[in-house]
């Protein structure tokens, strides 16, 4: 009787333990899924507050002008292909400079320098045209947005007439190259105090929405596709003044410029004198010979800038044209 009730309890006892063990993998799954479910439930939250991060950063990039995106919007009277550039002097003019510039890049600010009283000369006596293309080529090799806020407030200088001036101040005042300065919005407003009627409520705003900045950073793509050397890149009637065999220099530009100019008039003259009539037939010719030879410039060798905007040399400048920091496209 005693071994069958050993028995029993023996059964009894394995039975119970089986059942425990049932109970203890049932709550184990139950432990599992809950797990999962915190698991899988952390992961989409985690997801969506890196969206909605993504979300502010999308929001809030741009407020202070740094890389706004949107519709590329054009400053008024821009001209060229793709409407990138800002034209001063006359349109009519008979010669044409265009200059690839950096507001950050030292190079540039010696070209400005160098150039700048015989450049607004030539403009004011209706000789001489430029047409500027604003680029980012130090905010690219360096880091920073000053090349871009700059190029965006001269571009809303240019809305208010008041391009010029304000394009000669940030040179004058350009910071060290490592020192963004010009990615500040303040900076560049209180430059604009220094530019009679500029500092206006509409042109800080232009300068803090960024509302240019879509148009400066397709102008430097322009820029890049072109494989210019570097910056300044300067061209007068198209052909780069630093390929030539007999450097460009302030003097040689003032000569040829007005030399162009004579020649051009002097064959109208020339043509309305001979016929005795009106000015009708003359201005119906086409340009002569006599002009042709009033451009002495040589054909372009490979380009080669050496961004100095004199004789090839330059402290704030590398051999190749690219100011220190800077490398070729």
């Amino acid at each position: 009787m005693s071994e069958k009730n050993d028995g029993a309890n023996r059964d009894a006892t394995k039975r119970s333990a089986r059942e425990r063990l049932l109970v203890e993998r049932e709550r184990q799954k139950t432990r599992d899924k809950r797990r999962r479910t915190l698991i899988v439930t952390a992961a989409v939250v985690g997801v969506l507050g890196l969206a909605a991060v993504v979300g502010v950063i999308a929001a809030n990039t741009g407020k202070d002008g740094s890389s706004k995106a949107g519709p590329v919007v054009a400053p008024s009277g821009a001209t060229g292909k793709d409407a990138l550039a800002i034209q001063t002097g006359k349109a009519e003019a008979k010669s044409s400079l265009t200059v690839w510039e950096d507001f950050r890049c030292p190079a540039c600010k010696v070209f400005e320098d160098q150039y700048r009283d015989v450049i607004h000369d030539l403009e004011a006596k209706g000789l001489l045209k430029v047409d500027y293309h604003l680029v980012t080529l130090i905010d690219a090799k360096m880091g920073g947005s000053g090349s871009l806020k700059a190029a965006n407030a001269a571009a809303c200088a240019q809305d208010a007439g008041k391009f010029t001036a304000y394009h000669d101040v940030l040179f004058q005042n350009q910071p060290q190259e490592i020192d963004d300065a010009y990615g500040k919005n303040a900076k560049l407003l209180e430059l604009a105090g220094k530019v009679d009627g500029l500092d206006t409520p509409a042109f800080r705003k232009c300068v803090e929405d960024g509302t240019y900045n879509s148009w400066v950073t397709k102008s430097y793509e322009a820029f890049a596709a072109g494989n210019f050397r570097g910056t300044p890149s300067v061209l007068l009637n198209g052909k780069d003044i630093y390929a030539q065999a007999n450097p460009m220099t302030p003097q040689k530009l003032k000569e040829q410029v007005e030399a162009a100019g004579k020649a051009s008039g002097g064959s109208e003259a020339g043509a309305g004198a001979g016929n005795g009539k009106g000015e009708g037939e003359a201005k119906a010719s086409p340009s002569t010979k006599s002009g042709a030879k009033a451009s002495p410039s040589p054909s372009p060798s490979p380009t080669r800038t050496t961004s100095n905007g004199s004789s090839g040399s330059s402290s704030n400048s590398s051999s190749n044209g690219r100011s220190n920091g800077s490398s070729e496209n």
